[in-house]
């Protein structure tokens, strides 16, 4: 098997945070590749299954499946936005959309959300590898502006 190809990941994977007992997604093993630094990356267990836990109150990022192991924000070579309410965190991993860069845009006739998607659908996006919870930020893009807009 190729060192690089993702892992099948199958098992009964136990979902509930072991922090803070919040149900969390279960990621693929690429994202973790991705964005642990090297030191912790040599401790996954390859052929267990990730979560990712997006509770922002929790200091886990990841968990195994069999909680056998957890990483923190400390452990990614990137701040996490469901975690870290900083200015300058990405939103969008992908094309550098920060919460300050959103905010900016709120307000004018640039749209975030239509720019990110028109990437996404001419297939630019690698959210699986910049993106911590390993899935679209759209909708956390579309969230943060909605909140902006109500606020």
């Amino acid at each position: 098997m190729d060192c690089c190809a993702p892992s099948n990941n199958v098992g009964a994977a136990i979902t509930e945070c072991p922090s803070c007992g919040k149900k969390g997604k279960n990621v693929q093993l690429i994202t973790l590749k991705s964005l642990l630094k090297a030191s912790v990356l040599e401790t996954i267990e390859p052929d267990n299954t990730y979560v990712f836990c997006s509770n922002s109150a929790c200091t886990t990022v990841y968990f195994s499946g069999n909680h056998s192991q957890t990483f923190a924000e400390g452990d990614l070579k990137v701040p996490v936005y469901q975690k870290n309410p900083s200015m300058g965190v990405l939103v969008c991993y992908c094309f550098d959309w920060t919460r300050e860069r959103l905010m900016k845009a709120a307000g004018t006739d640039q749209q975030p959300a239509d720019q990110i998607k028109a990437h996404v659908q001419a297939g630019r996006c690698g959210c699986e590898i910049n993106n911590p919870q390993g899935t679209c930020c759209l909708g956390n893009v579309n969230a943060f502006m909605r909140d902006l807009n109500r606020g």
